[in-house]
């Protein structure tokens, strides 16, 4: 795990519930057991404080580092994708997102890679569509400083073939029968005995490996996946050991945080 992974799965699975803010010192005891080292994390939370999804703050413990609006709305928005947490049902209706030409490449390819973060595939270079709206695209698109028009509409058509056309399906079940297969053998080879930092170390692999499928699947609604998804057999999977390691991985962050 790269440390600045390991940090927004740190601050979204345990510090955004305990007010975002922790110390450098607890974040460098915190990556510890992720054989992340402290130069490692320093760099990583500079890197993250130039791109605007942490703030420096001044605690009772020392320097430290909170989330930024811009790191609460994304991590909002992944953890309802990744705990399924009020996904709405599916109304039948695309989102349609109609951006303006992005001339220079560094900008459009970020642009590609948040808009596919947020579920959205390319119909053409201009036009994604999404099986709901995000909340978080319109300070995406003002942030990119890029004008978009959007809309709701219903596909005139089997929206299956829309959905085999605009994402490869194909690879993505490839991906989730691959993550499952290396799920069971990182949870069947810790001990039942295992310490609390150990939980916590398998457990943050576990969810990291899970959400890197925010960048792949865009959460289309079960009826228009095939038959037997192996995302639902891995999803069932993820939730299951998620919630069994958590008081163990919880009882660690707490006795590292003051």
């Amino acid at each position: 795990m790269h440390a600045r992974a390991a940090l927004f799965d740190l601050y979204g699975d345990h510090l955004r519930r305990r007010g975002g803010e922790a110390s450098v010192a607890a974040l460098v005891r915190l990556m510890k057991p992720l054989e992340i080292a402290a130069p490692a994390v320093r760099t990583a939370v500079s890197r993250m404080v130039r791109q605007g999804w942490l703030r420096p703050v001044r605690l009772p413990q020392g320097p430290g580092y909170g989330l930024t609006p811009k790191c609460v709305r994304r991590l909002d928005e992944a953890a309802v994708r990744i705990y399924r947490a009020g996904t709405p049902p599916w109304a039948g209706r695309w989102h349609v997102v109609v951006i303006e030409p992005v001339r220079e490449r560094p900008r459009r390819e970020r642009l590609r890679a948040d808009l596919t973060f947020l579920g959205y595939a390319a119909l053409s270079e201009t036009t994604w569509i999404g099986p709901r709206h995000s909340s978080e695209l319109d300070a995406l698109l003002e942030g990119e400083g890029v004008r978009a028009d959007r809309f709701e509409a219903a596909l005139d058509g089997d929206p299956r073939e829309l959905v085999a056309r605009a994402w490869d399906l194909d690879a993505i079940g490839e991906a989730y029968e691959q993550w499952l297969a290396e799920a069971v053998t990182l949870i069947s080879t810790l001990p039942g005995s295992a310490p609390d930092d150990q939980v916590f170390a398998a457990r943050s692999r576990l969810v990291h490996g899970w959400r890197n499928f925010l960048f792949r699947d865009p959460g289309l609604p079960g009826e228009l996946l095939p038959a037997g998804w192996p995302g639902e057999k891995a999803r069932a999977y993820f939730e299951q050991e998620a919630a069994r390691l958590l008081p163990a991985a919880t009882a660690f962050v707490d006795r590292e945080l003051p």
